[in-house]
């Protein structure tokens, strides 16, 4: 159970990690983009790039290594934003494969108290000599019913918390990406 215990415990604090980072992260203002392109589209790239580095943010980072290429060749400023934006990702999928080994495991650990509870149960009936009391096979079958329990509970919540976690940094995907296709439209446009 106390492995079961430690894996409950670090579960829940990866969760809460890396929600709190996600939802960091989902966070931009809606007209981050809007004033970059006011920016641009001014000719002042100093003020695109100033706001890109006080918004916090995977979107701004993105746009700012965009912004810094400006006058190189369209390929090479959608190169940069697509590297910043792996980078960013690998910051949101921090800890969660450990999350989903987690998920993966803790069953696995349930199941090996049942098997260990089993066998205390047959080992105590064996032992006693063709005396059976209940209460020696009660404890082993106990024990592996409540590890078995605690087992598919925490694997059953990292998996659910592991999923949604996966979900919420799809949506943060999204924008990355719906920005960063913005910006790289605003490159092409005529000047006027």
């Amino acid at each position: 159970m106390l492995p079961l215990l430690i894996l409950s415990l670090l579960a829940v604090y990866i969760f809460i990690d890396r929600y709190l980072q996600i939802q960091k992260a989902k966070k931009i203002d809606p007209e981050f983009m809007q004033n970059v392109k006011d920016y641009v589209i001014g000719g002042n790239v100093q003020g695109a790039l100033t706001l890109c580095q006080n918004t916090d943010s995977p979107v701004a980072r993105m746009i700012e290594k965009g912004v810094r290429r400006i006058g190189k060749p369209l390929p090479t400023i959608e190169a940069a934003i697509e590297n910043i934006g792996k980078l960013e990702l690998l910051q949101l999928e921090k800890r969660l494969p450990a999350l989903a080994t987690i998920a993966g495991v803790a069953p696995m650990i349930g199941f090996l108290g049942t098997v260990t509870g089993m066998i205390r149960a047959f080992y105590q009936l064996s032992a006693s000599g063709g005396d059976v009391d209940p209460k020696m096979l009660s404890i082993g079958i106990y024990e592996a019913l409540v590890t078995t329990a605690a087992g598919l509970a925490v694997g059953i919540i990292a998996y659910v918390g592991y999923n949604f976690l996966v979900s919420q940094v799809e949506k943060v995907i999204f924008k990355m990406e719906a920005s960063s296709v913005d910006f790289l439209d605003l490159l092409q446009e005529p000047a006027k």
